[in-house]
């Protein structure tokens, strides 16, 4: 976690990369194509997107492994000549209808389509396997490549085209028919045949061309478990388990069985009034396959180790900023819950971001994190308006580069905030997610429709109580209709996908 002589001396310079799904100027958005998660798998050579309209699209590196063997040598020359500014580029590879909108007749409740997150799980032949889940039903893909070949053009079949044309000619109703012979043919007709079977100059022989598609296909449906929204997905470095998080639970599952699963963490008190934090998150150490973490709606991270009991609530280590704990207030219990947790690649610092700031953790210290970054500091003051119009309850991702030393996660008018640890720069570099990637001001924000980031649950239990708050106006220097959510970094390269809307940016340094 300690940078290099070299890179001490300054921040990496980011630059725009490729853009998917770019919208014109005005080009109105609809809310099914509205990005919802991504992720890179663990090679980098893939890149998962989910939508809201419940689908998954996969993208593949150009230089990967399907190229030809003269581009793959080019692209390993150019790489070593060039590895301080060589990116990977993407192209598109497939999709998939991942959820369709339900309905549960018993709860009488609507269950969206959107996909909340996915999550690529170990692959140990040439097939690629994703998790992917909406808030009530996780689901297994397999992405199989198959080999098709297409015909491009060919001539008809002679027997097929001579015999329809003669039938069509003659009428099995008329009496003017010659005889036939003894096999029911009639002899013009043979003619005929034999003329269209020889060879001529206008016929072509079929062309035939091959082709990778992707095939997919849903191996298992994990469901019915879950009473709460699910939040978050995360699969063990065992390439066997995985957990699934709602605000009150947490479940440990086997890839192979779909209709079973243990409740490891269970925070659901006996009567609901006395609830005091829900769960917002949860993430498996990449290292330990035994441990995990996951993060609450008070901003306290609970590290948790499988091997100490089978319940893993009561035995969790807890890491809290020991500099918060004395600032109370409406406002502020909100604004430090965990939106987002990652692991460095290490597996020792845990990044966390709450609505405010971004926060770097190390394992071997709970009292405080080693590093926090301000996000958006300005919008503190505005705190009343944004809980007005649901702002508040946004929910920012975060990410973290392969070395660990720089962090990423997003802000409202689309601006994609990057830090390095080390570097001397504090603030941070600012982008907006566009082609030119420069920081430019933000219009007013307008009014939306109240819709909550968070459970109805948490949502309930911080609006009790609060009916005499002032909203106060909404003129902000901010566009708080423009957020960047979600966003991935690559696991070996300075390439970061970010999604504004429907569209989705990368940059590399």
């Amino acid at each position: 976690m300690t940078p290099s002589s070299d890179s001490r001396l300054s921040p990496p310079e980011w630059k725009f990369s490729q853009v998917f799904g770019e919208r014109a100027p005005g080009e109105d958005v609809q809310d099914v194509d509205i990005i919802s998660s991504m992720g890179f798998d663990a090679s980098g050579d893939y890149l998962a997107v989910g939508d809201r309209g419940g689908r998954v699209v996969i993208f593949e590196r150009k230089d990967g492994k399907h190229t030809t063997n003269e581009n793959q040598a080019r692209a390993k020359l150019e790489q070593l000549d060039f590895d301080s500014t060589w990116n990977p580029e993407f192209k598109y590879k497939t999709e998939f209808q991942s959820h369709e909108p339900e309905f549960d007749y018993l709860k009488s409740l609507e269950i969206e389509e959107k996909i909340n997150q996915v999550r690529w799980c170990a692959t140990p032949n040439g097939s690629l396997f994703i998790l992917s889940t909406n808030n009530k039903t996780i689901k297994l893909w397999k992405v199989k490549e198959r080999k098709v070949k297409k015909i491009k053009e060919m001539d008809p079949y002679p027997f097929v085209s001579s015999e329809n044309a003669l039938l069509a000619e003659s009428s099995f109703m008329t009496e003017i028919d010659k005889p036939s012979v003894f096999n029911g043919y009639h002899p013009e007709r043979m003619e005929n045949m034999a003329k269209s079977m020889s060879p001529s100059q206008d016929q072509h022989a079929e062309i035939l061309d091959m082709e990778d598609t992707a095939h997919t296909r849903c191996r298992k449906v994990y469901a019915h478990a879950h009473d709460f929204n699910i939040n978050s997905i995360s699969t063990n470095s065992d390439g066997e388990t995985f957990i699934s998080t709602d605000d009150l639970r947490i479940n440990l599952w086997n890839l192979e069985i779909s209709g079973q699963c243990f409740n490891i963490v269970d925070m659901k008190p006996s009567n609901m009034e006395d609830l005091t934090e829900v769960i917002t998150s949860a993430e498996f150490n990449p290292v330990h396959c035994n441990l995990f973490a996951y993060g609450s709606s008070r901003g306290f991270i609970h590290l948790v180790d499988m091997r100490q009991s089978a319940l893993c609530d009561h035995s969790a280590i807890i890491l809290q900023d020991g500099d918060s704990r004395g600032l109370k207030s409406f406002f502020t219990e909100i604004i430090v819950s965990i939106s987002d947790m990652k692991f460095s690649k290490d597996g020792r610092y845990i990044l966390t971001r709450d609505y405010m700031n971004l926060k770097l953790w190390d394992m071997h210290m709970n009292s405080s994190p080693v590093a926090i970054y301000k996000i958006h500091e300005q919008l503190r003051p505005k705190l009343c308006e944004l809980y007005d119009n649901d702002c508040i309850f946004d929910k920012f991702a975060c990410c973290l580069s392969g070395d660990g030393l720089h962090f990423a996660t997003g802000s409202y008018g689309n601006q994609l905030r990057i830090f390095s640890r080390g570097f001397g720069n504090e603030e941070g570099i600012t982008i907006e997610a566009s082609k030119h990637p420069v920081r430019k001001p933000v219009l007013q924000a307008a009014p939306r429709a109240r819709r909550s980031s968070l459970s109805n649950l948490t949502r309930g239990f911080y609006r009790h109580g609060s009916e005499n708050s002032n909203s106060g106006g909404n003129d902000f220097s901010s566009n708080l209709n423009s957020k960047l959510l979600h966003l991935a970094w690559h696991p070996e390269k300075d390439l970061i996908a970010c999604a504004a809307g429907s569209s989705l940016f990368m940059y590399y340094a």
